[in-house]
């Protein structure tokens, strides 16, 4: 997790049937096509739910999207989309 949030720019713990993670995920190919995200779809991985409880107690959140930027955590989908809003997203990169 910690490598994954430090060697990417953008880092999104996702769940691939979950339509808060597809609209984080849709803002960033739509908005920011100049960056890939890392995505690592907690579903799909083995130990998905370690990474998810590791994420709850590292940044309080329990839910999905789990998004950083720059190794800062910026949370879940609303959280996202308000500071793409506010043009944060993008001083962030």
């Amino acid at each position: 997790v910690q490598q994954a949030i430090a060697d990417n720019k953008v880092t999104i713990f996702s769940k691939s049937y979950c339509p808060y993670c597809r609209r984080a995920k849709a803002l960033f190919s739509s908005e920011y096509p100049e960056v890939e995200p890392k995505i690592i779809e907690l579903d799909l991985v083995e130990d998905g739910d370690s990474i998810q409880a590791y994420l709850a107690e590292l940044t309080k959140q329990r839910t999905v999207p789990n998004v950083f930027i720059n190794r800062e955590h910026i949370g879940g989908s609303d959280d996202l989309a308000a500071l793409h809003k506010k043009g944060g997203v993008r001083s962030l990169l």
